[in-house]
């Protein structure tokens, strides 16, 4: 059952709510625009706030409807890492748009929201802060999947393992961001 879901959860990951909205409202792929990512902060530098919204929404909803679901038929915890992070992967490298993806970050936040309304609530503040005080979105993502594990320790231990794991995945994904933080080359909200 693990597998039928993680490839279902790769799938939905797959379906880029950025591209197809901004298809939606002509405007033009947010892959070959601003930062290139198909992601809700980069249509908001493209757009307005509403359609940033719905992309978040959506991006949000492809890592929390798979998890959530295979929590719910009783999976247990370390494959429900796997399922977050096969949406993440779908997300990130997404089938049906030549596997040119985003970053995962609200995807990835939708499959840790289920794991305690706490947390999620933890995770939101944490980004808001970073971004408030920093004006940089990646740095955010960055020092929020870097917490999340600890986050999970504290607020459910058992979950742990595959919060790291999903971390990590988030991390290295951010790799070209780190480094143009490093260099000062980085853009701002």
């Amino acid at each position: 059952m693990t597998i039928c879901i993680v490839i279902v959860a790769y799938l939905f990951g797959s379906i880029s709510s950025a591209v197809l909205i901004c298809r939606l409202r002509g405007l033009p792929d947010p892959r070959t625009q601003g930062s290139n990512n198909p992601g809700a902060t980069n249509v908001l530098r493209m757009s307005n706030k509403a359609t940033a919204a719905a992309v978040l929404l959506f991006d949000v909803l492809k890592g929390m409807v798979p998890v959530w679901g295979a929590y719910k038929l009783g999976v247990e915890p370390l494959h429900l890492g796997f399922i977050a992070i096969a949406a993440c992967l779908g997300h990130m490298y997404p089938i049906f748009f030549n596997f040119k993806g985003g970053k995962a970050v609200a995807t990835a936040f939708g499959a840790l929201a289920p794991i305690s309304w706490i947390m999620a609530i933890a995770l939101i503040i944490t980004w808001g802060l970073i971004v408030k005080f920093s004006r940089y979105s990646s740095l955010a993502a960055i020092v929020t999947v870097s917490l999340a594990p600890l986050y999970t320790f504290i607020i459910k231990p058992l979950y742990t393992n595959s919060v790291t794991m999903l971390s990590v995945l988030i991390i290295f994904r951010h790799r070209d961001n780190i480094m143009r933080l490093i260099k000062g080359k980085e853009d701002k909200v």
